[in-house]
């Protein structure tokens, strides 16, 4: 197959998305070409940067210190590539595997086409018998989640964890937030045998999806107290064994302290964008001795790298899938759109605050775009 022409959906502007360009060449040796079928949306993630406030926009990572650097933006506008969580066929490939005709999750972007070197690329094969749609939580969102259970499970039993339930099995588990990252969560939490599994948030249709979902759900303020009148282990031992803090709010994280027994430790997976004012550390954090573990797929546990790889969260992500996948496909994915509507329905997002899930952007089949 000769060059071709990319198209991809990023912000011109704040404010403002827009399709972007660029051309590919012949595919060297050793590579692979898919064309896009689904790319879903990251919401928390990718709004920051039509938002602008997006961290990257005014610091600088500084890799070697672990440190943002204020006042040293490393993006810019135009911001041409959006999204990490994408489905494609193979079209050509001129390394063993994948071979042409194959369906595999990836995390490349919103566009019409990507070319990866096969031995450095991520990739996960998807079974012929999933809903190819799904596979847009299998090479980043879904492993997220799963890595959340890694770090619940580092926590309860040390660098040896043989399974993500080791730290959720038998254990009272609360959920703060009910969006896509804290319901797969809860699910993951669910499949690997948690005692119990309350999704708390505010929005009453996220906890109607949650319920229908099977799982019980609460108001954001009164999580806390229901939770310690009624997970009891002794006069002064209230509370949930583990929360899994899924919300981008300070008050969110406090009210996450605020529900876990002594000593207990929050698992967060969230984006924050701005500060935490309603964050106490003096209070409950200080007295109560807890714990919070940051937990991002950049990342496993200290001592858990060998044994729990990306590619084992992405499988642990595929075996879930087979488990609840009709589920999800009904409860979780709120809208599929048509790549070409993407900038427009992106500023609507933003403008009119309309209630969705995961949206997932659908491309034409290969030859028909």
């Amino acid at each position: 197959m000769a060059g071709l022409t990319v198209r991809s959906l990023g912000v011109k502007e704040p404010g403002l998305a827009g399709f972007f360009s660029y051309e590919e060449g012949p595919l060297p040796d050793g590579h692979f070409r898919v064309e896009t079928m689904f790319s879903g949306l990251s919401a928390g993630t990718e709004l920051t940067f039509l938002k602008g406030t997006n961290p990257y926009l005014r610091a600088r990572w500084d890799e070697p210190y672990g440190v943002f650097v204020a006042d040293e933006p490393s993006a810019s506008y135009p911001v041409p590539f959006l999204g990490y969580m994408e489905v494609g066929r193979v079209v050509e490939s001129r390394a063993q595997a994948p071979r042409e005709g194959e369906v595999v999750a990836m995390a490349y972007g919103h566009k019409t086409a990507h070319t990866a070197d096969a031995l450095e690329s991520f990739y996960a094969p998807l079974p012929p018998d999933l809903d190819p749609l799904l596979g847009v939580f299998v090479a980043q969102m879904g492993p997220i989640c799963a890595n959340g259970l890694l770090h619940a499970a580092a926590d309860a039993v040390g660098p040896d964890v043989r399974s993500l339930g080791d730290g959720v099995a038998g254990r009272r588990v609360l959920v703060m937030g009910g969006g896509v990252v804290g319901m797969l969560t809860a699910l993951f939490a669910r499949r690997f045998g948690a005692g119990a599994v309350i999704v708390v948030d505010p929005s009453w249709r996220r906890r109607a999806r949650a319920e229908a979902l099977g799982f019980e759900t609460l108001d954001e303020e009164q999580a806390w107290v229901h939770v310690k009148d009624r997970w009891r282990n002794g006069a002064s031992d209230r509370g949930a064994d583990v929360v899994f803090q899924c919300r981008a709010s300070g008050a969110a994280l406090h009210q996450s302290l605020k529900a876990l027994r002594p000593q207990g430790a929050v698992i967060d997976l969230a984006f924050y964008q701005e500060g935490a004012e309603a964050l106490r550390l003096g209070e409950e954090f200080h007295h109560n001795g807890l714990a919070i573990r940051c937990a991002q797929i950049g990342r496993v546990p200290r001592g858990c790298s060998f044994a729990w790889s990306r590619q084992r969260l992405a499988g642990e992500t595929l075996g879930l899938l087979a488990q609840d996948g009709a589920a999800i496909r009904q409860r979780l994915v709120s809208h599929v759109v048509p790549f070409e509507e993407g900038p427009d329905f992106l500023g609507a997002l933003v403008r009119d605050r309309p209630d969705f899930m995961q949206v997932v952007f659908a491309f034409a089949p290969p030859g028909e775009a």
